[in-house]
């Protein structure tokens, strides 16, 4: 049975590279395809050439992050790689908590040690070549440590809690570690832009002026009851612009990047805006938390069914299973019925994403929305012409052009 798993688990980790890699393949050969009619013009011939060397260098430095990541673990997997950092975790303490605390912890800054240079080249070359990259290496340092604090503090507690109920109640595992963690999910959703982002970011209420005056008189023709408006420090490490909402209920709250609010005009910001409201007329973040809620429960329920089978562990090199080691198979098993529900959930998030547009034009803000979307995508040198394949699987929104497209007709 152990062998069974061993190659069921390098087997799916090599189908999954090679659909990562055939899908990036034909998005590189489609990012050469005409731009369609509706976009021409978005891109003068200097900028055109720009996008395309930025595509392509992301692309080719995408394909060296993921051979590297590909090959690495899969040593790991087929060469008692995680049997011998089980060891190691073991030498350190007996307490079998404190093992699978050690064994996570061990990977974790191994694997964000390995990759710094990764992240430093794409930081600091790339992202700096093509004018994006506004941190310094100051605030990269201090990104790093309250990122490893936060892993820490959030990332250990949340572990030690599901361990625990593992090792106490065993037989209902599944269901209260599915409770735990989406009882926390659910806290993070509401106080995340108030606990967590501040650690990295400044935000600053919107000033009294004609922008606010404008998105108060747009969320009181939509009956939107809406009083946190915030500013966000983008700027600070990316030129590129974004908006987002945020929370649920009395928590709901609109971030506007500083840099959005310098690149767009008042009537196109409130159509962003508009679109983050025709979201929450929706419902669409309470059916998102419904079918994270129901994906996870699965997840767990499988989980749960695997935790105490010694095979699992024997299929890595151990002897006898452990919440980490079978963890660890389980992950690598769990990978082709996670990508069927990724793939739903884009569907579904596409869907979503229409009817936001649908409710800015609905209240007359679609030339505005098309007009900011095409700054947006121009400002961040977005790929105009993706693979279809490559959106089916990766896309939670629908391509630029089809979301004109939509708007148009």
């Amino acid at each position: 049975m152990s062998t069974f798993i061993f190659y069921a688990v390098i087997t799916i980790l090599l189908l999954d590279f090679a659909l990562g890699r055939t899908l990036s393949y034909l998005n590189i050969k489609a990012s050469r395809s005409q731009i369609p009619d509706l976009l021409v013009g978005l891109y003068d011939e200097a900028k055109y050439d720009k996008q395309q060397r930025y595509f392509r260098t992301n692309a080719k430095f995408g394909w060296t992050t993921a051979s590297f990541s590909f090959l690495l673990i899969l040593c790991m997997y087929s060469f008692g790689g995680f049997a011998w950092v089980d060891g190691i975790a073991r030498s350190l303490v007996e307490n079998e908590l404190l093992v699978s605390l050690f064994f996570f912890g061990i990977l974790f800054f191994a694997n964000d040690l390995l990759n710094i240079s990764f992240e430093l080249y794409d930081i600091f070359v790339i992202e700096t070549r093509f004018e994006f990259n506004k941190i310094t290496p100051k605030i990269y340092i201090f990104d790093k440590l309250k990122g490893w604090g936060l892993s820490l503090v959030i990332g250990g507690g949340l572990a030690t809690a599901i361990i625990l109920i593992y090792q106490q109640i065993p037989d209902y595992f599944w269901l209260v570690a599915w409770a735990v963690v989406s009882a926390f999910g659910l806290f993070m959703s509401l106080f995340y832009s108030e606990l967590i982002v501040p650690l990295f970011n400044k935000q600053t209420p919107l000033e009294a002026g004609e922008l606010r005056d404008a998105i108060e008189v747009f969320a009181e023709k939509t009956d939107f009851k809406l009083k946190n408006i915030y500013v966000i420090d983008g700027s600070k490490r990316s030129t590129k612009a974004n908006a987002y909402f945020t929370g649920w209920g009395r928590k709901k709250r609109i971030v506007l990047y500083d840099t959005l609010i310098n690149e767009l005009t008042t009537s196109e910001i409130v159509a962003v805006l508009a679109h983050e409201i025709g979201h929450n007329k929706h419902k669409h973040t309470i059916k998102g938390i419904i079918l994270s809620l129901a994906t996870n429960l699965i997840m767990f329920f499988l989980l749960g069914l695997i935790l105490n089978n010694d095979a699992f562990a024997q299929a890595l090199g151990c002897q006898q299973a452990s919440f980490h080691i079978n963890l660890l198979v389980f992950s690598i098993l769990y990978t082709p019925l996670s990508l069927v529900l990724d793939v739903f959930g884009n569907l579904l998030s596409r869907k979503h994403e229409y009817q936001a547009d649908a409710f800015v034009k609905a209240n007359g803000y679609g030339e505005q929305l098309i007009s900011a979307l095409k700054k947006i995508s121009s400002s961040t040198l977005s790929n105009l012409t993706p693979h279809p394949a490559f959106v089916f699987f990766h896309y939670s929104h629908p391509t630029l052009y089809q979301r004109v497209k939509a708007l148009v007709n």
